[in-house]
């Protein structure tokens, strides 16, 4: 079947990559569907916060199970995105965004309709999953459609698409909640992506690239070095999620186990990328801005993803609000968050990494000033104190998310970008997860263990911009020495 976008070159001008017109205006509505996935793919990873408190009492659910409720999605969500991406690459984008859309709104559909903990944990864990098959065919549909300045335009479209619906789940899922009632309203936040999945099923149907595959030959997706990434971050979640229900100090053997597995995969990584492809190609990092870059994320998606999840808990189970004002506080760091988003696009080129270190330190005092805004305020005004600091932490979001993957991909060739996103956004989904369990493992009365939680936020936070700074340093030295040559 002909490409539904493919076209000859414009008057005066080439065809784009894979040969695609570039000034096909098209492009930009391929753009608007993939950024429909993005949102919901992103959206069910906080949207589902406010829920929890229902999910509870509905299904009778442990915390350890609402844990993974919420770290079973991105843990999901981040193992898949390298294989899937490259069998998008090898088989056609559009069938495979198509499939993942599907499948998300099919393990929306169970996990609205779940009877108990482990339906509801293995349908979000599936959820997760689509998510981790979409993702990638994002990424590579705007690699192959947009190129230079456009390219860097439409990324940051989806990096503030990201950062935007992450911080609007929890208002979401509050207004469900509220105009269905509590009994039945987190069924209703579950079922809320099966219309917005369809309608980017429908939509990519028609303006999506329908065949444009990249590699012709067969290339392995590594199962055996996907498996033992997905056995060390297992072992890693495991003491934190279950750390209530597990007394004694023994548990932390598994995170020792974990550093060991985690280990073996690299071991294999290297001697696997020998023979054929491997999931994480290690010498991408090499390339030291790269490195700093991927770490840099998952130390920083670890705690951003993951400050939702605290807040709302406390909000609701510790202080009573109801799921939608204690949604509504999240209003305040998504306003902050699209605000300053919308200008890093034309910052980043002027002070790079520097900006991505002043969005990280914004974040820091804004959840650093969260806490003494409790202390000075009771009962139901602390949803209107904490809102000033989480717009501050929302104003240094938006200079971090994307002026960060775009700082980190420059460091690589084209030709390696797209694998060089692939392991980026993996190492962003499994930071979430980790952060996540991290936070939820802070054990104590509400307002204690609101504080540990917040506590584990800010250090997280703070680990990112130590390695920005050092990024930064490392930069600048290189270029004091380029400058005596």
């Amino acid at each position: 079947m002909p490409d539904q976008m493919s076209g000859g070159a414009p008057a005066g001008g080439a065809p784009g990559e894979h040969g695609q017109d570039p000034s096909d205006p098209r492009r930009w509505k391929a753009l608007a569907v993939c950024l429909i996935a993005g949102f919901i793919t992103w959206l069910d990873i906080s949207i589902v916060n406010v829920a929890l408190p229902s999910i509870r009492i509905a299904l009778h659910a442990s915390p350890s199970d609402l844990q993974w409720v919420v770290s079973g999605y991105a843990f999901a969500f981040g193992l898949l995105l390298i294989p899937a991406g490259r069998f998008g690459d090898a088989h056609g984008r559009h069938n495979v965004f198509v499939f993942g859309m599907v499948l998300f709104a099919l393990a929306s559909a169970a996990a609205g309709a779940a009877s108990g903990p482990a339906w509801l944990i293995v349908a979000r864990v599936a959820q997760g999953a689509a998510a981790g098959v979409t993702a990638p065919q994002i990424t590579g549909l705007i690699e192959q459609l947009f190129q230079g300045a456009e390219r860097g335009r439409a990324f940051g479209l989806l990096g503030a698409t990201m950062s935007f619906s992450t911080a609007i789940g929890p208002l979401l899922g509050g207004l469900l909640i509220q105009f269905t009632g509590q009994a039945a309203g987190w069924r209703h936040v579950l079922h809320v992506s099966i219309p917005i999945s369809i309608t980017a099923m429908i939509l990519a149907c028609r303006y999506v690239p329908r065949k444009e595959v990249l590699k012709r030959h067969r290339e392995s997706m590594d199962p055996v070095g996907v498996l033992i990434l997905a056995a060390g971050i297992f072992l890693l979640l495991l003491p934190l999620v279950e750390g209530r229900e597990w007394q004694g100090q023994t548990k932390w053997l598994l995170a020792l186990a974990a550093s060991v597995v985690l280990a073996g995969f690299v071991r294999w990584e290297r001697w696997h990328g020998q023979r054929h492809t491997p999931t994480v190609d290690l010498s991408l990092f090499r390339r030291g801005s790269y490195a700093m870059g991927v770490l840099l994320a998952a130390l920083y998606f670890g705690g951003f993803t993951a400050i939702f999840y605290i807040v709302t808990q406390y909000l609701q189970e510790g202080l009573h609000y109801s799921a939608l004002r204690a949604g509504l506080l999240s209003a305040a760091f998504a306003l902050g968050s699209t605000f300053s988003a919308a200008l890093s696009g034309r910052l980043v080129s002027r002070f790079g990494r520097l900006l991505v270190a002043f969005g990280l330190v914004l974040v820091t005092v804004g959840l650093g000033a969260t806490e003494p805004a409790i202390l000075l305020a009771s009962g139901q005004n602390v949803a209107w104190v904490i809102a000033a600091p989480l717009f501050f932490a929302g104003l240094g979001n938006g200079l971090i998310v994307s002026p960060n993957q775009t700082l980190t991909l420059s460091a690589v060739p084209t030709a390696e970008a797209g694998l060089a996103a692939g392991v980026l956004q993996t190492g962003q989904r499994i930071g979430a997860s980790v952060g996540l369990a991290a936070v939820g493992s802070a054990q104590g009365i509400y307002a204690t263990a609101f504080q540990h939680a917040l506590l584990v936020n800010v250090m997280f936070v703070l680990a990112a911009l130590t390695v920005a700074l050092v990024d930064v340093f490392v930069e600048r030295r290189a270029n004091r020495r380029l400058g005596y040559r």
